[in-house]
């Protein structure tokens, strides 16, 4: 069985600030074998840490569409932000990738509801991810978890880490799998684990946010 965290961002996503190498260095410590990394419209951060680290990664990427966002795992290309859903989905499967709904009920806005939860797109969606540290409220990762039960999907779990202590803080303890399809076959047979991380870690989200804008071409290149 591997232990895997399937939800996980570098320094190439907007409002990160962690390095490639020392998310590898990181899961070693902790006892992560795999990782999902999926950076804000972008598989640079995946592709560099896949290509220098002694653990299994997930190329993905987490897509900004007008509904929210969707993502895209086992990806060979760059899906590009601001598609509709249903283009960015195609986009996903045409390449062989895995389609994954990250916090369905975590970051969507009350008043507007959740636009990737029609039957029209779940019918399309491979994978529900069930839990996710980030996530503000229990309530929103029971409603995750109960979709995925209701719809058939398979439930992942991931930290969201945007900041080193979050890595492993949610994960699937899971058979190891080759390929996409084997993927789906382990993750239904895996056992989520997981815990929530505090409000605060958002504030590092922001300071990165803010850091990369007011420091843009003087921060030092990721590693």
């Amino acid at each position: 069985m591997i232990r895997a965290d399937l939800h996980v961002h570098t320094c190439y996503s907007i409002d990160c600030l962690t390095r490639p190498d020392e998310i590898a260095r990181r899961c070693l410590e902790i006892g992560i074998d795999c990782v999902a990394v999926a950076d804000h419209n972008t598989i640079a951060g995946a592709l560099k840490l896949r290509e220098s680290a002694a653990l299994k990664v997930i190329v993905g990427e987490e897509i900004s569409t007008p509904g929210g966002e969707i993502m895209g795992l086992f990806l060979n290309e760059e899906v590009p932000a601001g598609l509709s859903a249903q283009q960015t989905i195609s986009r996903i499967h045409s390449q062989g990738g895995l389609v994954a709904l990250p916090h369905p009920f975590g970051r969507s806005l009350f008043w507007l509801g959740n636009q990737l939860t029609s039957a029209e797109i779940l019918s399309q969606i491979d994978i529900i991810e069930a839990f996710n540290s980030r996530t503000p409220f229990s309530s929103g990762n029971a409603e995750a978890t109960k979709l995925a039960r209701d719809s058939g999907k398979p439930a992942s779990a991931g930290s969201d880490a945007h900041t080193l202590s979050e890595i492993g803080r949610a994960y699937v303890e899971m058979p190891d799998f080759n390929g996409p399809e084997d993927f789906l076959s382990s993750l239904a047979q895996g056992r989520i684990v997981g815990r929530k991380s505090s409000h605060l870690v958002h504030f590092h989200s922001v300071w990165a946010r803010v850091k990369k804008r007011t420091c843009r071409g003087r921060l030092p290149p990721p590693v």
